[in-house]
């Protein structure tokens, strides 16, 4: 697989390694995984004592994120959440920190943002939700401020935040994927923020972004493919991914050696890549650091057909591309992601649970 641009080089790359296969790095890592054990356990007592101060939004909030850093599919998990919570009968909105914003202050996210201004997945959010969204660094300022604009919003998701304790929550949504609980060891001996069994004040449901179960903590399993693939200006005037596209790319390969490239610049681009192989496929992939601005384009000068996220769509405009490299086709393969009914079905009973006592928001 291609590591075109990679961001984790040198010693960053070494530990990443280190985590699967173990051995003297990792263990040297270990006292400094548990230094990282004892400061989050004592920045949760703070908090349950009342000397780090955190405060109510004027709606509930749920919040989804998970415990292993890179992309486990909490923007997907939220997209998802949002739909059926609409589908509910409530007006939800969106808040984010806004990963690479240039600006911390909370804001909306508008349909004339740009992802250098609020972040490529609030921008992917606010085109796929059809909800206000609204980014800044303290999401407890970005949820009023976005309740105090959307008066109608009944209801906040909190894309990202499970560590953010400043925001209380009236649920969780905790999110994993193929990876588990990695090692089991904290930053920087191992992949996990928090324990996986860290407590919660407040209902706790676990979604798998897998097949199955990945951790030993209960859970139900989402469901995702690929919805077929979109022209890049398509994508952008709203057409809807097809499956005849897939086909076509498909038969022009079975009769010949056309080279189709996919990049991606997500925290699993491997999953990306798998899901296209799927679709029966050939790529040569490009992966990409998670967040990538692609400020300069990543595929070769003579590729002519390209495959990409929606979450590197957002940065990339059918005027640059004519611009840039006349000639090149570049495709969107947008994600279907469902949650399964008895998910969904025990979150809205527990939001109902909590309307019925206000006082425990």
């Amino acid at each position: 697989m291609s590591d075109a641009r990679s961001g984790t080089t040198g010693l960053t790359a070494r530990i990443e390694r280190s985590w699967q296969a173990g051995g003297p790095l990792q263990w040297a890592l270990r006292p400094l995984g548990l230094l990282h054990l004892g400061l989050v356990t004592w920045r949760r007592a703070l908090y349950r004592a009342g000397l780090l101060s955190s405060a109510t939004a004027p709606v509930p909030v749920i919040v989804v994120g998970n415990r292993l850093v890179g992309g486990a599919g909490k923007t997907p998990t939220t997209l998802a959440l949002v739909d059926a919570l609409r589908q509910a009968g409530h007006r939800p909105g969106i808040v984010s920190r806004g990963h690479g914003a240039e600006r911390r202050d909370p804001r909306a996210v508008l349909a004339t943002s740009t992802a250098r201004e609020v972040g490529d997945e609030p921008l992917l959010m606010q085109r796929r939700a059809g909800v206000p969204v609204w980014v800044g660094h303290d999401r407890l300022a970005v949820a009023r401020a976005l309740c105090a604009a959307h008066p109608e919003v009944d209801l906040l998701v909190c894309d990202d935040g499970l560590q953010h304790l400043r925001l209380r929550r009236t649920l969780e949504v905790v999110v994993f994927d193929e990876r588990g609980a990695g090692n089991g060891w904290l930053l920087p001996a191992g992949p996990l923020r928090e324990p996986i069994t860290t407590a919660s004040d407040v209902p706790q449901h676990v979604l798998y972004n897998a097949t199955r179960p990945s951790t030993p903590l209960a859970g139900a399993c989402a469901r995702r493919s690929l919805a077929g693939l979109v022209a890049l200006d398509g994508w952008w005037s709203g057409q809807a991914a097809r499956a005849d596209a897939v086909d076509a790319l498909r038969q022009a390969q079975s009769h010949g050696s056309q080279v189709l490239h996919a990049s991606a610049g997500i925290g699993q681009p491997e999953r990306f890549f798998a899901g296209l192989r799927a679709l029966g496929l050939r790529i040569e992939p490009v992966a990409l650091p998670d967040h990538d601005d692609h400020a300069t384009l990543p595929w070769p000068a003579d590729a002519r057909d390209v495959i990409v996220t929606e979450k590197d769509a957002v940065k990339l405009t059918p005027e640059r591309l004519r611009r840039e490299r006349p000639g090149l086709q570049v495709w969107v393969a947008p994600l279907r992601f469902e949650l399964p009914t008895e998910f969904t079905d025990a979150v809205l009973a527990d939001l109902r649970r909590a309307a019925a006592q206000p006082t425990s928001r």
